[in-house]
């Protein structure tokens, strides 16, 4: 008996100083674990200026700079090519445009509009369009009750939003946003009975949504200005 419990400390020690090895001490120079290097940001790197623009010119080396982050690396999942140099000259316009943050709100904004559409609200609706997209959509509603119809809907998901036009003309700015999203929705008649659609099964939606912006304007709102099918 006491040779085993002698047996068992020895391998008990040895796992511990085992286990300090590999967790206990402190890393060296060369072998920072890589974790520590990925979310410690670098102290000596400059703050990003939000609205600046181009390429700047390094002050030590010469080299040009990597572009900021509106146009950097998201630019592939943004926008299109094409969208370039309206989304340009909107920065320009308004330092504190972000492109990200715009397509968080259009997003926002694209399920907004849906939503308040399916329930029959008009009030939400003029805060969110401009007149003439209001005016399409109220007298769709109105149809819609007087054919004793009500929707039930749903947006699923949205696979996609992505800038495909940009303009600036004044100090009115428009953007062009191709959103991908799959709905699922179903229409009733008067006695509740379906005559379109499933809750069961989505369909895949294409909308080409145009949004406009006075730059001049302390609301910082942009309103759907345009409607149609990408």
């Amino acid at each position: 008996m006491i040779v085993q419990i002698v047996i068992l400390a020895m391998i008990a020690a040895f796992l511990g100083l085992r286990l300090y090895s590999v967790l206990g001490r402190r890393p060296e120079r060369d072998e920072e674990p890589m974790r520590r290097r990925i979310e410690q940001p670098d102290p000596s790197a400059k703050p990003h200026q939000p609205g600046s623009m181009g390429n700047a010119r390094s002050a030590e080396t010469g080299a040009l700079a990597p572009r900021p982050r509106e146009l950097a690396a998201p630019e592939a999942q943004t926008f299109d090519n094409s969208a370039e140099a309206g989304v340009r000259a909107i920065i320009a316009a308004d330092r504190r445009f972000d492109v990200a943050q715009f397509l968080a709100g259009a997003k926002g904004a694209y399920g907004m509009i849906l939503e308040a559409f399916w329930r029959g609200d008009k009030e939400e609706l003029a805060q969110l369009c401009d007149a003439d997209v209001y005016e399409g959509f109220a007298s769709a509603i109105d149809a819609r009750a007087n054919a004793g119809e009500t929707i039930d809907a749903r947006l699923i998901r949205i696979e996609e939003a992505r800038i495909i036009g940009a303009s600036i003309e004044g100090t009115t700015a428009r953007i062009a946003v191709r959103f991908l999203a799959d709905i699922a929705s179903v229409t009733r008649n008067a006695e509740g009975h379906v005559v379109a659609g499933s809750l069961d099964d989505a369909i895949d939606a294409r909308d080409l949504w145009t949004f406009r912006r006075d730059l001049t304007s302390r609301d910082p709102d942009w309103l759907l200005d345009e409607t149609d099918e990408a």
